[in-house]
């Protein structure tokens, strides 16, 4: 009896110690440290990003309006641009190894709203109140918006945290969710790729959601090789894997030709509207591709998820009114318009003379120069061709081009 009785004490399971529960509590609490140094390191790298361009943009106008004959490489100011660039995207690259990627990839709206308020803090044209809420509402109300969704990112993201080791991300690699994922993604890019370039399909969805496509891969690669260097520099050297160069190769590759895709939708869409549909799109795509790569929603409870839903669509909304409320560029007219010309009614009537208005984006014969009001307008030379009208002679030109100084 006494035997049995000591049997089934050892059988009984040993409640948790306060050691054990310790344990689990400092594993919860590291966790979210994680999540909060990789979204401190990529709001930080998006910010000096966004820094960075405005200061490299500011270099070019500034040499664009100046009579500087320095190339803007020769400057400091388009070099502390570029190093700022550096390490921007150096802590975004870095902000991959500790936290989701389904944190990380939304964040992206940092960089839009830093733009937006840098572009409204150093604005230079002249405002009424009247005009500057017209203009500027859509720009407050979208930070707002934006600032609201990534704090419900941040709060409600995933929590889930795996060593990226060459064994983990074999493992993923040949997982029949994330094969099946591929053969989808190759499928459509493959039907996108042939009607963009046999059907001449220019639409920007068509464009973008090519781009977003190079995109999922590229920030599925970006987390493993930061991830592997990150263990590399803890002690546990990963760069001895050939999972690791697979990633790199990759992640080289899906980049370039995103750029490539990013330069041709430049070349025919406006830039604010290649920043909101492209961050909505990429950001679904690679949030889709990182919850079926690392699984990074397995074991989340529904209302985070719901939640975390909720703030992606915020964070869209927001992007959406701040781009939307940018001003276009005046686009290149290598020609005179018509209606830029003053006097053109009457033109027959009056024999007024045809030159370009100064207001117009191009003036004939010479790309507009910006170093002075003095000397922007720089009347081109043509044949001056005078006539006497006269009823024996015979049909000329429907009117005179006269000489024009300065001084008129």
């Amino acid at each position: 009896m006494d035997g049995a009785h000591s049997a089934g004490l050892q059988l009984q399971p040993l409640p948790p110690t306060s050691s054990s529960m310790s344990l689990s509590s400092s594993d919860g609490s590291f966790s979210y440290k994680e999540n909060l140094i990789g979204a401190l390191l990529a709001i930080f790298g998006h910010l000096v990003v966004s820094i960075a361009l405005n200061l490299q943009k500011y270099c070019h106008i500034r040499l664009a309006g100046t009579k500087d004959p320095r190339a803007y490489f020769k400057t400091k100011t388009w070099w502390l641009g570029l190093l700022l660039l550096l390490l921007g995207e150096l802590g975004v690259f870095a902000s991959y190894a500790f936290a989701p990627l389904c944190l990380i990839v939304p964040l992206g709206a940092v960089s839009v709203i830093a733009s937006a308020i840098i572009g409204i803090i150093f604005i230079k044209e002249k405002w009424k109140p009247k005009d500057f809420v017209r203009r500027y509402v859509l720009s407050f109300v979208g930070c707002g918006l934006a600032i609201v969704g990534t704090y419900l990112l941040v709060t409600f993201a995933p929590n889930s945290h795996e060593k990226m080791t060459g064994e983990n991300i074999a493992r993923h690699l040949v997982s029949w969710p994330f094969l099946l994922y591929m053969l989808v993604a190759i499928v459509l890019f493959c039907l996108l790729l042939y009607f963009y370039k046999e059907k001449n399909a220019n639409s920007i969805v068509v464009i973008l959601l090519l781009v977003a496509l190079l995109g999922s891969m590229t920030v599925v690669t970006v987390k493993a090789v930061s991830g592997m260097l990150v263990l590399s520099i803890q002690g546990n050297l990963q760069l001895d894997y050939p999972i690791f160069y697979v990633m790199f190769v990759c992640m080289v590759a899906s980049a370039i030709y995103q750029a490539t895709f990013l330069s041709q939708a430049s070349q025919i869409y406006d830039s604010s509207l290649i920043a909101s549909v492209g961050y909505i799109l990429s950001t679904t795509a690679a949030i889709t591709a990182g919850a079926i790569f690392y699984l990074d929603f397995l074991g989340e409870e529904a209302l985070h998820i719901c939640m975390f839903a909720l703030g992606c669509l915020i964070a869209f909304l927001g992007v959406f009114l701040i781009t939307r409320n940018r001003k276009k560029a005046i686009p290149f007219e290598p020609y005179i318009s018509m209606d830029a010309m003053p006097g053109m009614q009457d033109m027959h009537a009056k024999g007024t003379t045809v030159q370009p208005d100064l207001k117009a984006s191009f003036s004939y014969g010479a790309l507009e120069n910006n170093d002075n009001i003095s000397e922007i307008y720089t009347p081109a030379t043509l044949p001056v061709m005078q006539e006497e009208h006269s009823s024996r002679s015979t049909p000329g030109v429907p009117y005179r081009v006269l000489e024009h100084n300065k001084k008129e």
